[in-house]
């Protein structure tokens, strides 16, 4: 399982574990995420990067810790890559490849030299293409799809995207549901955390959790939240998250020329139990994207059972449906997006309706066991043969 510089270690790490719980006999190539160093470990997961893992133990600034992890993960892929000449693994399963966007795109041509020797490469799609760039690398991603053995995507609508705007073939396309997070984290019986981030008592509390990129809709949100504030005194607005010094100046910016009085930015990452406690005492979550390929933070809000308002992407509308599970709305229509708000923030009965069925769904164990089961059945269609496993395929 290869996420060598852990840029997505918590889908990593519970993918990983689904997959070990049903008896998959895999390696976790990923280091520590320097973030949360026990993201792993505090899920049975052992790492085996190479022979060093060492950048993500420590605190850098993001230019140094950058070249740190290149040469660190230069050394551990001429590791493994002699490790895997004497013993290669019937399958990769690439993560996320950092280095491929970059002059000397050594991860990918590690994947490729042991592919041309028999391993079979099963890539995962975080994104179909970098975030805010346009079509800019599209020929790079579009020659990477065309030459892995296998992809997993998480939804019909980037399936469809994928044969039609990247021409790869259905037979390897594996329609596979991103799985939650933190639903087994406990939330603290007295979270004092809360009061930190402008919380108190008995306050009706909407949530924006996530990094934040300028196509996360957070600006839309402010614009909206606007309206709300002129229409009622009820509730705040938290959002939380890492964002770079310039999008952190231009939201700041835009909240003293909006004059909002009921808005906390907090522009940093959070613990797990913090994370959890304010999901806990959030009300609503909301997802503004302008577009989304998968969303790591909608699956934590469906995991912890909340009501949601989220963009009418083709990607959420698989997942909830509008006035039944959530509230679907255009985020770059300000009224819509504000009447939707200002809705639930005096609709109690239709927060917690709303809220019931997202409960209903059970995001849990028994999602991510089922994921690691279709995803064992990928593994074995792409070695064209049965694979000797322990693997339970009982549901």
């Amino acid at each position: 399982m290869m996420d060598l510089w852990a840029i997505v270690p918590y889908y990593t790490a519970y993918l990983s574990r689904a997959l070990l719980n049903e008896g998959v006999d895999i390696s976790v190539g990923s280091i520590t995420y320097y973030l949360d160093p026990d993201c792993f470990s505090s899920r049975g997961i052992p790492l085996d990067p190479g022979p060093l893992n060492i950048v993500g133990r420590f605190s850098f600034s993001k230019l140094p810790r950058r070249i740190l992890k290149l040469l660190e993960s230069t050394i551990n892929l001429f590791a493994l890559t002699i490790r895997f000449i004497m013993a290669p693994p019937d399958i990769i399963h690439v993560q996320y490849l950092p280095m491929l966007r970059s002059r000397i795109p050594m991860d990918l041509w590690f994947v490729r030299f042991f592919q041309s020797r028999g391993t079979r490469i099963v890539l995962t799609v975080h994104d179909l293409l970098p975030h805010d760039t346009g079509d800019r690398y599209k020929r790079t991603f579009l020659n990477l799809y065309g030459h892995v053995d296998a992809i997993i995507c998480h939804s019909d609508h980037v399936a469809a995207r994928l044969q039609n705007e990247f021409h790869v073939p259905t037979s390897k396309i594996y329609i596979i549901p991103h799985g939650p997070f933190f639903y087994d984290v406990l939330a603290p019986e007295s979270p004092a955390s809360l009061e930190s981030f402008g919380i108190v008592s008995k306050q009706l509390v909407f949530l924006f959790q996530g990094i934040i990129f300028p196509y996360k809709g957070v600006d839309l949100l402010l614009e909206a939240w606007q309206l709300v504030e002129l229409e009622t005194s009820e509730g705040c607005l938290i959002v939380v998250g890492t964002a770079s010094p310039e999008l952190q100046t231009q939201l700041r910016l835009q909240m003293q020329q909006l004059h909002l009085q009921r808005v906390h930015l907090h522009f940093r990452f959070i613990s797990t139990e913090d994370l959890v406690a304010l999901y806990q005492a959030a009300d609503v979550v909301v997802y503004p994207y302008r577009a989304i390929t998968t969303s790591g933070a909608l699956a934590t809000g469906l995991a912890r059972g909340k009501t949601i308002i989220a963009s009418d992407l083709s990607v959420f509308r698989e997942l909830l449906t509008d006035e039944k599970s959530a509230l679907l709305i255009d985020p770059e229509n300000t009224n819509q997006f504000a009447a939707a708000l200002s809705r639930l923030a005096a609709e109690p009965d239709l927060r917690e309706a709303l809220a019931a069925r997202i409960r209903a769904m059970h995001y849990g164990d028994r999602t991510w066991r089922s994921i690691a089961i279709r995803t064992f059945d990928a593994y074995e269609e792409v070695l064209g043969q049965s694979v000797s496993s322990s693997f339970a395929k009982s549901s």
